[in-house]
């Protein structure tokens, strides 16, 4: 159990509550037919218990700030969009191994501890192009994530359905019950990292080497613990936090609550909310929200984000300065992130505002198939990420995070990696209902390249 921190208030903002974003313009919300049935779904959201803590939220806020300070290495990753019906005991896990794999490639390699985020919990919701879709001369609601409607084409699938709202907050709250049981049960024991490894994952290219980093990080512990004459009881378990974006503002405003003991207010539905790059508009709703919330916050930011915007959205969501507060997620794609990226991190490094720079190299590399197949090409989320280290480096700024798509299954999504994958692999198993994720092996290999873009080697 982590002590509740003292946390000296730094600025509360007396024109903001949980429902002040109501007065601003709020995209990218579902239209709910019955606005009684709405209420009604809200009010009990309102009396759920909370799905995390203050002092979790608080302790992560100090973990994203020791990042930004360059000790330590933000690593989030998870689905693109979570269903309902992926909330098994197996999925679970196997989202947890890959986190944990990776995190134990990057802390070998890199030599700091990791701060491991997921993107699950409550990423049901995904933005969309468009508020509707067309097949065969049929026009109906496009599908938002399993916490609005449905994926089948069809008029009651398709359809905004509040109740959902609760079923996510169960789903979101099942996760993350079985993820803290195995973590508090020693699921991530660094003893015992063999317990991590996936059913299928021996007859891969990178399993030696992977092998390998786990010997030398045992012969490691067991040298430690001989020299202390007993067990090293901090490496048996890890923290681990969730995210996800905050899209759907009637859910996370029903989930904002105040504390004992604390000031402000929290947005208790996830650690680490998000605000998407078609919902960081400076006077819309979702800037609004997350302004007042005393979690540590992620936006967005894109090829079209100009540096005087990008310095009022800080000064917005961030107005004292606090470190640990506020990440930024650039996400600009492999070929015109050296464009882009240098003019933003030039403004924010001679204002002297501290964020912590975080890379997103997969939503810039999404590209349709002629078959009308959405993937990403591994050598493009890879050119984007070397890229993106050395764009912060000629900027004297510090990239120190990465964020990811990804999923702990067997999945044939995005092109290349390990295994070469090609387009006629696609169709042997292609999952996702939303965008394409990075499987097992492309992860890992992600991982390595990191540490090695960092000068380190993770087979030493």
């Amino acid at each position: 159990m982590q002590r509740e921190r003292s946390v000296t208030p730094v600025q509360v903002a007396d024109d903001w509550t949980p429902s002040s974003w109501r007065a601003r313009p709020a995209v990218q919300q579902p239209t709910y037919e019955d606005p009684g049935e709405l209420a009604e779904v809200l009010a009990q959201l309102g009396e759920l218990p909370p799905l995390v803590t203050s002092w979790e939220i608080l302790s992560l806020k100090s973990l994203l700030a020791e990042a930004a300070d360059g000790r330590r290495f933000l690593l989030q990753g998870g689905d693109c969009a979570e269903s309902f019906d992926d909330c098994t005991s197996p999925l679970i896990s196997n989202r947890l191994k890959v986190m944990l794999q990776m995190s134990l490639v990057l802390t070998h390699g890199l030599r700091l501890p990791i701060v491991r985020v997921g993107r699950f919990a409550g990423q049901y919701a995904k933005p969309r192009s468009a508020d509707s879709e067309s097949r065969d001369g049929i026009s109906l609601p496009c599908y938002r994530g399993d916490i609005v409607n449905g994926p089948a084409f069809t008029a009651s699938s398709r359809r905004a359905d509040p109740r959902r709202l609760l079923k996510a907050h169960a789903r979101s709250a099942m996760t993350m019950n079985f993820v803290r049981a195995l973590i508090d049960g020693g699921f991530a024991d660094l003893h015992h990292p063999e317990y991590w490894d996936l059913a299928w994952v021996e007859h891969s290219p990178l399993h030696a080497e992977y092998r390998r980093m786990v010997e030398s990080i045992g012969d490691s512990l067991r040298f430690m613990e001989t020299l202390a004459g007993r067990p090293v009881g901090e490496f048996q378990r890890v923290d681990f936090h969730t995210s996800h974006e905050a899209l759907l503002l009637h859910y996370e405003e029903s989930l904002t609550r105040q504390v004992p003991r604390q000031w402000g207010w929290f947005n208790m539905s996830t650690h680490f909310p998000w605000i998407g790059m078609r919902t960081a508009a400076l006077d819309g709703a979702h800037v609004e929200y997350c302004r007042g919330i005393r979690n540590p916050v992620g936006v967005k930011i894109g090829t079209s984000t100009k540096p005087d915007q990008l310095l009022r959205l800080i000064d917005a969501l961030n107005p004292d300065n606090e470190s640990g507060r506020l990440t930024l997620i650039h996400r600009m794609g492999a070929r015109q992130i050296a464009e882009a990226l240098p003019p933003l991190l030039a403004a924010v490094r001679a204002a002297g505002r501290k964020v912590l720079w975080c890379c997103d190299p997969m939503h810039g590399n999404t590209e349709s198939l002629g078959s009308g197949i959405k993937t990403r090409r591994f050598e493009n989320i890879r050119g984007e990420l070397e890229q993106a280290f050395d764009i912060h480096a000629a900027a004297g700024t510090r990239l120190g995070g990465v964020h990811l798509e990804l999923t702990g299954e067997n999945v044939t999504e995005c092109l290349g990696g390990a295994r070469d994958l090609t387009e006629s692999d696609l169709n042997r198993a292609y999952r996702s209902s939303v965008d394409p994720r990075l499987n097992y092996e492309q992860s890992i290999e992600l991982a390595m390249l990191i540490v090695r873009k960092r000068g380190g080697s993770p087979a030493t």
